[in-house]
């Protein structure tokens, strides 16, 4: 076979995992390494985004939640740096559905497979 005639495979999102990963693991799942996924925690799950690195790689719209748990950013809506954050314990009841609802739409994504608890 030449060289000519190699394929690449589309990347392929890791299985999902029982074993909770660190949050200092997580920080560096950011996009700002190729070599490492990009990972986007909700509700403390966290979810393979690489295949929308354009989104949430770094320049990209969602950046701001990539390698972190983002919950208060996704039930407020918000793209602020300081709203990215896990403790999400001061939404109201309308931003607690929002969340809920960016919960259900990550875990239905075939290409946003599920990966680990942190």
């Amino acid at each position: 076979m030449s060289a000519t005639h190699l394929s690449v495979s589309p990347y392929q999102p890791a299985p999902p995992r029982d074993d909770p990963i660190s949050p200092d693991y997580l920080s560096q799942c950011n996009g700002t390494d190729a070599t490492m996924p990009i990972y986007v925690a909700i509700k403390g799950i966290v979810f393979d985004v690489t295949r929308k690195s354009a989104l949430y790689g770094p320049g990209g719209s969602y950046h701001v939640f990539a390698g972190k748990d983002a919950s208060k950013a996704f039930g407020k809506s918000s793209l602020k740096e300081e709203d990215a954050v896990a403790d999400y314990s001061d939404l109201n009841e309308s931003e607690l559905r929002i969340l809920d609802d960016w919960v259900a739409f990550f875990s239905k994504e075939r290409s946003l497979m599920k990966s680990n608890t942190v």
